[in-house]
């Protein structure tokens, strides 16, 4: 249990840390809105392929054409090599704003509650480098693939597909690229779980980083919804980290100790006490309510009442 000293050191620790992230949160959410403009950008021009073009060399009797229908794919994305490469180095950027963040908030959560999860630091720096390096890497080796192709002369379907998919670097970066966003996303839910549990986040809050993680792992991925996803949750911690987020500062910031918010129940007893008190101090009687009648028991017992009355009187003597 931390000691008054060591509580009011690390709350000053905080406040100017808090202060000094502000700034990079809030850039890096537009970092990664920028970055998902150009993208999508970049993305919406890309050459389609129908069913009916990939198939039209079989349908004329070419197993293996010269030239594949994926051709103009491969030749487009070396000419706009440049624009997915900035793409990226803007979003790697940011997610080492987003790792930044996150290892902040867990060292708070730490220190006021020695039972958060030790894995979570490790999976944020493991998933957050990973994400770094391998989203720069995949579009640097895709880029350098592109370029050789478009100044070959094999421009057969296996030249794409070694272009794209096939080859040492293609597979070492797709698999590594796959694991690092799931490492990111466990240690992102954790961190998330662990700081609500303290006080140090709002639920809303809470809210927004799990659909962060989930747009994360490569089973959902998609880049434009999470580079804005990812976006409104660091523009948040930014005006969290700045004092300036909507219904105040959460209180364990300045308690220095965890203040855990309170459960529904809690706070509709919570709401229904205060609700009392002002009755109360108004002299409104806030005692029990009436009990609602009985119209079908009590209604009977008084008409065999009444009758047993009415037939003593017509009892012969």
């Amino acid at each position: 249990m931390p000691s008054p000293s060591e509580i009011s050191e690390r709350i000053a620790y905080e406040s100017e840390r808090r202060a000094r992230l502000s700034v990079p949160a809030a850039a890096g959410g537009v970092l990664f809105l920028l970055s998902a403009i150009i993208v999508h950008a970049v993305i919406s021009g890309l050459p389609a392929v129908g069913l009916l073009q990939a198939l039209e060399p079989t349908l004329h009797g070419t197993a293996n054409p010269a030239l594949s229908a994926r051709a103009a794919e491969v030749t487009f994305l070396s000419h706009h090599a440049l624009g997915s490469i900035a793409g990226s180095v803007l979003a790697a950027i940011a997610a080492v704003m987003l790792t930044v963040v996150l290892l902040f908030l867990l060292s708070a959560t730490r220190f006021r509650r020695a039972e958060t999860p030790r894995a979570a630091g490790p999976l944020v720096i493991a998933g957050g480098g990973g994400l770094v390096v391998f989203g720069v890497a995949s579009q640097v080796n895709r880029a350098i693939r592109a370029h050789d192709f478009t100044t070959g002369h094999d421009f057969s379907e296996h030249a794409v597909e070694h272009a794209l998919t096939t080859g040492t670097a293609n597979l070492l970066i797709g698999y590594l690229g796959l694991l690092a966003p799931l490492l990111l996303a466990l240690g992102l839910i954790m961190v998330l779980l662990s700081a609500t549990r303290v006080g140090l986040i709002t639920r809303w809050l809470r809210g927004l980083g799990i659909a962060m993680a989930i747009v994360i792992l490569p089973l959902f991925a998609g880049i434009f919804y999470l580079q804005l996803v990812s976006a409104a949750w660091l523009v948040s911690m930014a005006f969290l980290f700045s004092g300036r987020l909507t219904g105040g500062d959460p209180p364990a910031w300045a308690a220095g100790e965890a203040r855990p918010w309170p459960s529904q129940a809690e706070t509709r007893a919570a709401n229904q006490a205060d609700q009392g008190e002002v009755l109360a101090g108004a002299g409104v009687d806030v005692g029990p309510a009436p009990a609602r009648p009985d119209s079908g028991g009590s209604a009977r017992k008084r008409r065999r009442k009444r009758g047993a009355r009415s037939g003593e009187g017509l009892r012969p003597e």
